[in-house]
Order: C-alpha cells, then sequence, then structure tokens
C-alpha cells in the first residue's frame, strides 16, 4: 500500500492543516475502491456520482448529507448472509460505506437507482453576495454614504 508523507508541507503551508488531515484520512480509510464510482460534471455547477450497487434494494441504501460530507451506506440483512457454497465469488455482497467531501455550496439534489446503477445528482448554488459581481468606474456608488 502506498503512504504519503505530508509533513514537509506542513512546515510551508499555513492554513492548510485541516486539508491535509483530510487527504491523509482519505488515504488511509479507503475500503478498497468498493463499491467502484464515478464522478461527472454535467454543467458549470452540477456534478453527478454513479455508484455500481449491483444486488442491492433501494431500501437497503441509505444517503445523508451533513454539512460538507456526503455518505452513502449499503446494509444486507443478516437473513441474506446465508450458508452458501461457492466455486467462484466475483460478486461482492457486503455492506460498505463509501464518504465523499463536498466543497462549500454543493447540495444533494436527486437520487435514483437504474440497472444496478445508483446516481446521485449535485449542484453547487453560490449565495448572491459570494458571486462575483462587475464594478464600473465613475460609477454610481454601490453603498450610500451616512
Amino acid at each position: 500500500m502506498r503512504t504519503l508523507d505530508f509533513t514537509p508541507l506542513y512546515r510551508s503551508a499555513i492554513g492548510f492543516d485541516r486539508l491535509f488531515n483530510q487527504m491523509e484520512q482519505n488515504l488511509n480509510n479507503s475500503n478498497g475502491g468498493y463499491p467502484p464510482y464515478n464522478i461527472e460534471q454535467r454543467g458549470d455547477n452540477q456534478y453527478r456520482i454513479t455508484m455500481a450497487v449491483a444486488g442491492f434494494a433501494e431500501s437497503q441504501l441509505d444517503i445523508t448529507q451533513h454539512e460538507n460530507k456526503l455518505i452513502v451506506r449499503g446494509t444486507r440483512p443478516e437473513s441474506e448472509h446465508d450458508e452458501r457454497q461457492y466455486l467462484y465469488q466475483g460478486i461482492a455482497e457486503r455492506d460498505f460505506e463509501r464518504k465523499f467531501q463536498l466543497a462549500d455550496y454543493v447540495k444533494v439534489i436527486g437520487a435514483n437507482m437504474e440497472n444496478g446503477l445508483l446516481h446521485i445528482d449535485l449542484e453547487r448554488e453560490i449565495p448572491e453576495e459570494q458571486k462575483p459581481r462587475k464594478i464600473t468606474i465613475n460609477g454610481t456608488p454601490l453603498l450610500e454614504s451616512e
């Protein structure tokens, strides 16, 4: 397994400790790439996460967004873990938890399942006061003096 040492970056990057800690945590908490997923950009502020969740029903999946973290869990009932004897098992039938760190102002706008793929649609809604605005030179003052 690869390990990255961020120690040299801590010495020269001020205020980025949280970013480096998150990167280290994501590297150390990997669950072997299960389930596989894609992240695509569908527009300037629209994104989609597609996860391969074959064998899971909608009722066995849980999607939660808390602040800037998206958590997708798949849990199979204990009754489905019966004692089968496989000659070859290539389809993973295990519970999972996949976490995604979301940027500021990104929220989940919908999710659907189709042909064993879970699609989670995301959108970034930047507040009006955070958007760039054009300032005219010698124009009307933006704030009135008191």
